[in-house]
């Protein structure tokens, strides 16, 4: 399999994925795992690990899951799954970014490709022992069926050996990678600790990282060897942003009532007792994000209060607690407040669409149109920046505009037969003369219109 056929196979999946109800586009967890991937693929670069084709040719983007399970996995052409239950779980960004770093290296090595390769080579040899057993079958039904089973179970155990081969070779390029990109590698270790435990007290399925990547002995002690003479494998305390990260990861995965009241439980456990700081901050932040999913603003008040005393002496607890007010306020129906809150100007990506979300909910359409028109110029790929840039235009009546954002939304999550409508729909609109004397935009839609049909032609003859 070429890099071209591996990064079409991707996307198809990938495709998938956008409209999967679990998928999630959630600006603060985004940016965060997105600045752990970065890290990892500069790393990977300096390394050698990630050649300049692979690296122009391939996705490189990380798909997000709101799904609680324990879960993480590569996929052809650089797209890499992520659940939140996995995020969740981990007690440092060093855990972490050994999940990733892991999936990195199986994509960077080109395992899904020679997996396939694999499977090919197996194939005429599976066909033909089924093929003997069917000859075999009228003299003996029995002796048929052992060498149809026996030629199954050959090919399945020569897959899996091969696959434990792979594992072993991601857990040696990916810890390289995770030490080069500035992590502890004693993050391996402690995730491999964690994991496994996990398997030995809960196994109902919910650790489905473990079936796609079986934790073996050797495994782990290969990792334990490379760790720092002197060093144990003792997990890297929780910074304050990590334990507000996967606090956040853990209330969008446990959605229900009773979960989000589990939430604010366990704060009104721990208020007053000796955690770390760190832990603190965790705790209070998830009591403070489910108060506000269940409408108890008193509640969402009181534990931002007690998020902000934990979180006052940390800079990037601090943002983001000031993003979570923003975001309750925004809830709350107070757009106003949360405009204040959040710079629009501000580099990140949560403060220009939570900024630009206030300012449209405020009647100040037209400064949030300004500032996504730059934020997507810089990022045409960012879906959830174009929907909200639609959002911005039909706002401003500038329907033209509003449809054209709506069909670039659409090519960013690689659907390019509802891109393909958008346009046509644009393009009507113009021919109607109800795009006012906007020729320039009119121009660019024509042009987009038949880059994006041929880009459909090719999609569709991949099936």
């Amino acid at each position: 399999m070429n890099v071209s056929a591996e990064r079409k196979l991707g996307e198809r999946i990938a495709r998938e994925l956008y409209r999967d109800p679990d998928y999630i586009d959630d600006p603060v967890l985004s940016e965060y795992v997105q600045g752990i991937w970065q890290q990892l693929l500069g790393a990977a670069r300096k390394r050698g690990e990630l050649t300049a084709e692979l690296d122009e040719r391939f996705a490189w983007e990380v798909l997000l899951g709101k799904d609680r399970s324990i879960n993480a996995f590569a996929l052809p052409g650089g797209w890499l799954g992520l659940h939140l239950g996995l995020i969740s779980v981990t007690t440092s960004q060093d855990e972490l970014a050994s999940v990733l770093a892991h999936e990195l290296s199986h994509v960077t090595q080109r395992h899904i490709s020679r997996i396939m390769t694999q499977q090919n080579r197996q194939g005429p040899l599976v066909i033909a022992a089924m093929v003997l057993g069917a000859l075999a079958a009228s003299k003996s039904p029995d002796a048929a069926n052992a060498m149809i089973a026996g030629s199954q179970a050959l090919a399945t155990q020569s897959q899996l050996n091969f696959s434990r081969d792979m594992e072993r070779e991601a857990d040696r390029i990916g810890f390289g990678v995770l030490t080069q990109a500035g992590f502890e590698p004693q993050g391996f270790v402690t995730m491999f600790d964690k994991l496994q435990q996990a398997s030995r007290l809960n196994d109902n399925g919910s650790f489905p990282y473990l079936r796609s990547h079986p934790l073996t002995t050797e495994r782990i002690a290969e990792m334990q060897s490379r760790q720092p003479l002197g060093r144990g494998a003792v997990a890297a305390p929780a910074s304050f942003e990590h334990s507000i990260m996967a606090a956040r990861a853990r209330v969008f995965s446990y959605p229900g009532v009773d979960g989000l009241r589990a939430f604010v439980t366990e704060a009104q456990r721990l208020d007053g007792g000796g955690a770390s700081g760190a832990r603190q901050a965790g705790v209070f932040y998830a009591a403070a994000l489910a108060s506000s999913r269940l409408r108890d603003a008193a509640g969402a008040a009181n534990w931002l209060a007690r998020l902000g005393e934990a979180s006052r002496a940390d800079a990037k607890a601090a943002r983001l607690t000031r993003l979570l007010t923003a975001e309750i306020a925004l809830d709350a129906g107070n757009p106003a407040r949360a405009a204040e809150l959040v710079d629009i100007g501000g580099a990140g990506r949560p403060e220009v669409m939570l900024g630009s979300q206030a300012r449209l909910r405020s009647g100040g359409a037209a400064q949030a149109s300004q500032r996504l028109q730059t934020w997507v110029a810089l990022h045409p790929r960012d879906a959830g920046a174009w929907q909200m840039l639609a959002s911005a235009y039909a706002a401003q009546g500038q329907t033209l505009r509003a449809i054209r954002a709506e069909a670039e939304g659409q090519v960013a999550h690689l659907d390019y037969a509802a891109a393909v409508d958008r346009f046509k729909a644009a393009q009507d609109l113009v021919r109607k003369g109800g795009a006012g004397s906007d020729h320039i935009e009119a121009s660019i839609i024509d042009t987009r219109s038949r880059q994006v049909e041929s880009m459909l032609r090719e999609q569709a003859l991949e099936r």
